[in-house]
């Protein structure tokens, strides 16, 4: 990036190698411990800005197939203390309920050729008891700050059933986007009237009663065969909720269904059921960010160095993909391991350490003759 100087430059380059390489607990003090920089100028450094989302939007132009869908999801972050900005009580999916910690809200850019995910931005949720907005409310308003960037990379928003609200949506496409997403499975439609226009005066009739979700009507839905054979049924219906005509594709699971949805009512049911499952490759994100690279254990109590380390420990794996698995021919990639790659990092970031702790040469032949 040309925005930022030389030291800081350096800096970058040895914090993403430090958070790809130390196993365990990363803090400041544990930075300070294996690299060439102080433990202050790490809490300097992390209190600065850094423009993510234009760095990893540049990785992903350059190692990516571009053929993308952004991707929306919060995610929980453990956090004890009282001090911390943003605590509160928020929704944990490994838990199934909710506990008292941080949240943030990710966006990342779904590979849909290379079928894996990128890490683009994250954003604390902050929450008061003087902010008035709804949680959706606070989502919107986040993704509309950074959809302009979003813009190059995709028009296509993709989000779980909780992103279903009109709040949300209106904004979505307010700026331009696509939206596709899940319904309840007892969602409020209406189908759309397609017979003759009657003549004379008074409001043309638009729609052609409730859609009965035990009783669906041939006649409005067309049967049609998924990438994997499964046969759904598709048609352009208006939500009552939404308050929009929506293309909406009904896929059997068990002996219920799932309503998947487009507000673009161009897309074939393929594509949107397509985008939608590839929505969960950004949980494989939080799952490495994680285990690998410490998303959750920041120690700092400063609103701009939480966003540092968020941001940092999620990009990290957007590094470690582009360096040691797109680089892969497609036909000869295994399944992306971070395991692999931080054992790999861990082991010569340990060898280092140990060649200029001891003084030793690594170049020099390990067998020398004696004359």
């Amino acid at each position: 990036m040309q925005n930022i100087n030389a030291s800081r430059q350096r800096f970058m380059v040895e914090t993403f190698t430090l958070f790809l390489s130390i196993k365990g607990r990363i803090n400041f003090r544990q930075l300070e411990r294996y690299s060439k920089y102080s433990e202050q100028r790490f809490r300097i450094q992390f209190e600065k800005p850094f423009d993510f989302l234009g760095f990893n939007k540049e990785l992903v132009q350059q190692h990516g197939s571009g053929h993308y869908v952004i991707a929306i999801d919060p995610s929980y972050i453990a956090k004890s203390g009282k001090k911390t900005p943003g605590l509160g009580y928020f929704w944990s999916g490994q838990a199934g309920g909710v506990k008292r910690g941080l949240e943030l809200l990710g966006m990342a850019a779904i590979d849909v050729d290379n079928h894996t995910g990128f890490h683009l931005d994250a954003r604390q949720t902050l929450t008061d008891a003087s902010c008035d907005k709804s949680l959706a409310e606070l989502y919107a308003d986040c993704f509309a700050t950074s959809s302009n960037s979003l813009s190059g990379l995709s028009r296509v928003v993709v989000a779980d059933a909780w992103f279903t609200k009109k709040t949300f949506i209106d904004t979505v496409c307010g700026a331009g986007f696509h939206f596709v997403g899940r319904l309840r499975d007892d969602a409020n439609l209406r189908d759309l009237y397609l017979g003759p226009k009657k003549s004379g005066r008074g409001r043309p009739k638009k729609y052609d009663g409730k859609v009965i979700h035990k009783d669906i009507r041939d006649d409005h839905f067309q049967t049609v065969e998924l990438e994997d054979g499964t046969l759904a049924m598709t048609a352009v219906l208006y939500s009552v909720a939404l308050e929009r005509n929506i293309r909406v594709v009904r896929v059997p699971c068990g002996k219920k269904y799932k309503l998947y949805f487009s507000t673009n009512t161009t897309f074939n049911a393929t594509t949107i059921v397509k985008y939608y499952r590839l929505r969960f490759q950004i949980e494989f994100i939080y799952r490495d960010a994680k285990q690998h690279t410490t998303l959750e254990n920041c120690q700092a109590r400063s609103e701009n160095k939480l966003d540092f380390h968020f941001n940092m420990a999620l990009t990290a794996t957007n590094l470690a993909k582009a360096a040691h698995w797109l680089n892969i021919p497609k036909e000869q990639r295994g399944a992306f391991s971070m395991t692999d790659i931080k054992t790999m990092n861990h082991n010569a970031l340990l060898m280092n350490r140990f060649f200029s702790t001891f003084g030793i040469n690594p170049h020099l032949n390990k067998n020398q003759k004696y004359i």
